[in-house]
């Protein structure tokens, strides 16, 4: 058993967890790259991993 101080957990910092597919849409990314995201990742995945994983084809003019 491990004890916990209190002071310690109200200096956690949260993260934000995603769902891949919203994440995909907010971000506008292809349905490629959102199977590629969730083959990497799985379904949920915390804001750092996904927009340090995310990559996004050049829109060429």
């Amino acid at each position: 058993m491990q004890l916990v101080d209190q002071h310690d957990v109200e200096e956690m910092v949260v993260q934000k967890v995603w769902n891949v597919s919203d994440f995909c849409r907010r971000f506008r990314l292809d349905s490629i790259e959102e199977n590629r995201l969730r083959r990497l990742l799985g379904d949920f995945a915390n804001q750092q991993e996904l927009l340090m994983n995310a990559q996004r084809k050049p829109t060429l003019r």
